[in-house]
């Protein structure tokens, strides 16, 4: 009887014991299972609130430097170099001679030709003042003329080979290196010297195809240069009309000054530009942006719940991106915790910009 009353005690103590522990594991399971469904879920984030602000699309491109004028010189004919004009990288003026090829028997030939133009122009003046006496006919006057023209043309055509043979600056620039001597044997393949107008330069560069209607000549453009801390400016000189198929870009060329002679054609050149300018511009930060199967949303604040908006965004910079639909000023953008919100969860703002 004892010893039914020791079990009867112990299996009570273990049913007191299991329904003590049932109940405070319930309520510890309730507490950390969070809100009881019904309850809005309250997701703690930073916001933004949208202001229109000023705004200056630049596109950073590259571009190379080019003399405004560049050409070889190449001898028109071949022979030995009778004089040498020049001084390597030195400045030379339009028309200055540069080069001298041997045409000692051009000169002679010219003698020649001039003599018997002399001659010929006294037997024309003659033949003339008899014509009008009558004392020679019309014909024997016009065999006259023929000569003295005839010697005059072939007067022009040594001129024109002597010409050939003096090689002469073909605008005002730098010369560069010379690639011959004096007594040397050139012929119409051999380079003597470039030669080129570095002032002003020009500066070529290739801009993405939908960029093309907001340029146009006479634009600024700023460009700096390897080596050098300094901002140089330049004018848009010209625009390609046709759009390179292979890269979808298109060429541009402008026109900077260069009367310090710090700039060198072949330079590489970080070129920057304004495109456009807004002062009203709806500028959010990038990272308030979700991407979505067809466009892009943001979740906004409205009466301390998430709401989801589409937009449709332009213009990016380093940390903000231009909006045109979607948003109004005034507007409050959530810019964190975003992964974790729903629309219609309600807000805790740590911070508002």
């Amino acid at each position: 009887m004892k010893k039914a009353k020791t079990i009867v005690f112990i299996l009570a103590a273990i049913a007191i014991l299991a329904l003590i522990k049932i109940f405070f594991l319930d309520d510890k399971k309730s507490q950390q299972a969070g809100p009881r469904p019904g309850r809005a879920q309250v997701t703690t984030v930073t916001a933004y609130i949208v202001k229109p602000e000023k705004l200056e699309n630049r596109i950073f491109v590259t571009g190379t430097l080019l003399a405004n004028e560049e050409v070889n010189l190449v001898p028109e004919t071949a022979g030995k170099v009778t004089g040498i004009y020049f001084q390597e990288g030195s400045k030379v003026s339009k028309g200055q001679l540069l080069v001298r090829i041997n045409d000692a028997d051009l000169q002679a030939q010219l003698k020649k030709l001039q003599l018997e133009e002399k001659l010929a122009a006294e037997k024309e003046a003659r033949q003339k003042k008899l014509l009008v006496i009558s004392a020679v006919s019309q014909e024997e006057y016009d065999a006259a003329l023929t000569s003295l023209n005839s010697i005059k043309a072939d007067i022009e055509i040594v001129q024109a080979q002597i010409s050939k043979a003096q090689i002469t600056a073909p605008f005002s620039g730098i010369i560069g290196l010379k690639n011959i001597s004096e007594g040397g044997y050139v012929n119409t393949s051999t380079s003597i010297a470039s030669i080129q107008q570095t002032d002003p330069l020009k500066i070529d560069f290739f801009i993405p195809e939908k960029y093309a209607s907001l340029v146009g000549p006479n634009d600024t453009i700023s460009f700096f240069v390897e080596g050098s801390p300094e901002r140089y400016t330049a004018r848009i000189l010209a625009i390609e009309p046709k759009v390179n198929v292979s890269t979808r870009t298109i060429q541009i060329r402008a026109l900077t000054s260069n009367r310090s002679g710090k700039l060198f054609p072949g330079s590489f050149a970080r070129i920057e530009f304004s495109l456009e300018r807004s002062e009203n511009a709806i500028m959010i930060p990038t990272e308030a942006v979700i991407p979505i199967l067809k466009g892009q949303k943001v979740f906004i604040s409205r009466n301390g719940k998430a709401e989801e908006s589409i937009i449709e965004t332009g213009v990016r910079t380093e940390d903000k991106v231009q909006v045109l639909k979607g948003l109004q000023p005034g507007d409050t953008v959530i810019t964190t915790g975003i992964m974790q919100l729903r629309a219609g969860n309600m807000l805790k703002f740590a911070s508002v910009q």
